[in-house]
């Protein structure tokens, strides 16, 4: 019961914590506008988003301790395998402030896309993340189709929609 306990207020803290790092000078990105490019150190190396020009993106913004990010992992493996040849990349970024955190949580759940750590959060506040996961659909031409904010199971059926449509929209 204590360690449920000492879990729980680690959690409430954690998130009040990311609320604290990602509010005030954030804002909402609209349809249409511009995706911020970022450079950030990942599993594979330095991870821009501007080398992913010409293809279909999807940003998926995470945490160890969100339990719909862990649900939304399967899901994302599943799409990149899915439309990899067709221009889909997809790139999670971890929100964590101890890498070990995320580390523990890819060996738990592992990434078959691109995974980048911005444990000083500024990525997200570019983006106007207000909760997590978060995700944006980047489309060819860098701009930003839409964003979306949590994961569940009945998200999955339209963001697949989402994505196969910016695929199949011409350049």
């Amino acid at each position: 019961m204590a360690t449920f306990l000492n879990q729980k207020v680690r959690v409430v803290f954690l998130a009040a914590l990311l609320a604290l790092v990602l509010g005030g000078k954030s804002f909402a990105l609209e349809a249409g506008a511009n995706a911020p490019d970022f450079a950030l150190p990942g599993v594979q190396g330095q991870v821009k988003l501007s080398s992913d020009a010409g293809s279909v993106v999807y940003v998926d913004f995470w945490a160890s301790w969100c339990g719909p990010c862990r649900q939304s992992f399967s899901w994302m493996n599943a799409m990149q395998d899915k439309y990899r040849a067709q221009g889909l990349k997809i790139i999670g970024v971890n929100l964590d402030g101890k890498s070990e955190d995320a580390k523990k949580f890819l060996t738990q759940n592992p990434a078959k896309f691109t995974i980048a750590f911005d444990s000083k959060g500024e990525t997200p506040k570019s983006y106007g993340v207000k909760g997590m996961p978060t995700s944006f659909l980047v489309g060819r031409d860098g701009k930003v189709i839409f964003q979306h904010l949590g994961f569940k199971e009945a998200d999955r059926d339209d963001l697949e929609k989402q994505i196969k449509a910016a695929l199949e929209a011409k350049k």
